[in-house]
């Protein structure tokens, strides 16, 4: 390059701010989206409230089951999806709170709000006990002392011939004013709906943001001041309220309850139902255990159970085994598949029936200007 020849002079770097996608004009869905959406709601309503009174009485109890098991998971799901505490033996919490709802009823005589008050007392307090017992341990550790807790239950609680009824059973007649079984469909309904509105507001508190921030790291949760032992001590109390509301539910709708409804398998059942709906998902925990209660139900209606007999070398399957051998393979596609559970599946569903975007909206970048040289350099 000669000496004379002018430096090269670079221009302005100007670059243009990102630019946002095309999106539509519209502010969310059109008036034709909206009408879909409500025909969707409006079948779920239906499916709901207004199918059970098609059916028989029986099938009706089938229904209600399916409802007080979704009170059942949104119970573990405390405890296992914002606490991160595994219990394999939540069929105590259930099974003491049919028995004390039954109890109260037949023996003493109280009415129904009475029973399911004293029971949801009980329920609290055995968690509270439970929970001062194993607060200072998790994992594992917390798992087999609530295993202990509910073969413990079954192997002598659920054998005091005083509370449960012995072999026979305690009767627990349904409440006055439900004794339909229809009417205490919608009864059960409504207290599943006060359940998810409690479970929503622990949730948007400072006390399920805790349990959420402790199951993700205890540590760190701990170094921001969270007390681990009382807020894992809470989620044990309303995991124990809830368990113990969905046993004395459970209880009204058999009009009779026996020991031998509340085994090890059942807690196995909660556990897997919990999982495949999906932690921390209300709605993937809802549809998971209505499924996992109505398992036998829709084997029987879909005559599966004479195709499995149909197949040479297999055993004949109780009907109660149904949701143990759907379970796993539930629970291994759940875990391949989507790791988050059902869950996953219905979040994108939600986010339509509300009308919010699918997607946060992209942005597309101008590209930057190349510098200028204000003059070319002379060899």
């Amino acid at each position: 390059m000669s000496v004379g020849a002018a430096a090269p002079v670079l221009g302005p770097l100007t670059q243009t701010p990102p630019v946002p996608a095309a999106v539509s004009e519209a502010s969310g869905p059109s008036t034709l989206g909206w009408i879909v959406r409500g025909a969707v709601m409006g079948g779920l309503a239906m499916l709901v409230l207004v199918f059970p009174l098609s059916r028989d009485g029986i099938e009706v109890n089938v229904y209600t089951e399916a409802v007080i098991y979704a009170i059942i998971g949104l119970s573990l799901n405390v405890l296992l999806g914002y606490a991160g505490q595994i219990s394999l033996g939540h069929q105590a919490f259930v099974g003491i709170g049919a028995f004390t709802a039954a109890y109260m009823t037949s023996v003493h005589e109280q009415n129904f709000v009475a029973a399911v008050g004293v029971t949801m007392v009980v329920g609290a307090v055995q968690a509270l006990l439970l929970g001062f017992v194993s607060v200072r341990i998790t994992g594992l550790y917390f798992a087999l002392v609530t295993l202990t807790y509910g073969m413990m239950a079954e192997n002598s609680l659920f054998n005091i011939a005083s509370l449960t009824g012995g072999s026979a059973g305690q009767a627990a007649p349904k409440p006055a004013g439900f004794a339909s079984d229809y009417r205490y469909y919608y009864l059960c309904l409504a207290f599943l709906a006060v359940v998810l509105f409690v479970d929503w507001r622990l949730t948007s508190t400072k006390t399920g943001r805790a349990l959420l921030a402790i199951r993700q790291d205890p540590r760190v949760a701990a170094s921001f001041g969270a007390g681990l032992k009382r807020y894992i001590l809470i989620a044990f109390v309303v995991s124990g309220v809830f368990a113990s509301l969905g046993g004395a539910l459970l209880a009204y709708n058999t009009t009779a309850v026996v020991s031998s409804q509340f085994t090890f398998q059942l807690a196995l059942v909660f556990v897997i139902m919990t999982v495949v709906g999906g932690l921390r998902s209300r709605a993937g925990v809802v549809v998971a255990s209505a499924f996992f209660s109505l398992t036998a139900y829709l084997f029987d209606k879909l005559r599966l159970y004479a195709v499995i007999d149909a197949i040479p070398g297999l055993p004949a399957m109780p009907a109660d085994l149904a949701p143990l051998v759907i379970g796993p393979l539930l629970l291994i596609f759940t875990l391949t598949r989507h790791p988050v559970g059902l869950g996953q599946i219905l979040r994108p569903i939600g986010r339509w029936l509300r009308g919010a975007p699918s997607s946060h909206p992209q942005t597309t970048t101008a590209p930057v200007s190349v510098p200028s040289m204000g003059a070319e350099a002379h060899a």
